[in-house]
């Protein structure tokens, strides 16, 4: 399954860029995240894996993200992967009059039967669940709000 999303927020790129790539801020915009844990020694660059563990409902989730190619301020692609799915990310970062517009190129891959239905019966949830991030990066970037208390 693939999608893209896109999103202009009012903050010039290199500020947009570090928000973004800050561990510390992913807690604000990233809705049901409890912890992340740096596994490699270049953190930020390509090669680099964090460990990622959300609570989405009654469930954790945890996943590794792996950089695999990093060109900033311009762009960042990375994959996400967890038991019976990987995501691929080509996230593209362009200046435009002093804002950011990011725009999210998003690649499912389903492995197992029950993923693999989910997959085909919710396409729709994916990427609303894409767009949430986005839009909640934006409130944080631009104003400060915080999803922590939402």
């Amino acid at each position: 399954m693939k999608y893209s999303t896109e999103i202009v927020v009012d903050v010039p790129r290199e500020e947009f860029v570090k928000k973004m790539g800050d561990p510390e801020n992913f807690k604000h915009w990233q809705r049901g995240l409890i912890s992340y844990e740096i596994l490699s020694k270049n953190p930020g660059q390509e090669g680099a894996q964090l460990k990622l563990q959300y609570k989405m409902g009654s469930r954790e989730i945890t996943m590794v993200e792996t950089i695999f190619k990093s060109n900033l301020p311009n762009e960042m692609h990375s994959s996400y992967d967890t038991k019976g799915v990987q995501n691929i990310q080509k996230n593209y970062f362009k200046d435009e009059d002093g804002k950011t517009r990011w725009i999210s190129e998003s690649e499912f891959e389903f492995s197992g039967f029950g993923m693999k239905l989910m997959g085909f019966l919710m396409p729709g949830a994916f990427k609303k669940q894409s767009l949430k991030y986005m839009e909640d990066f934006k409130a944080f970037a631009e104003d400060g709000i915080s999803v922590i208390n939402s």
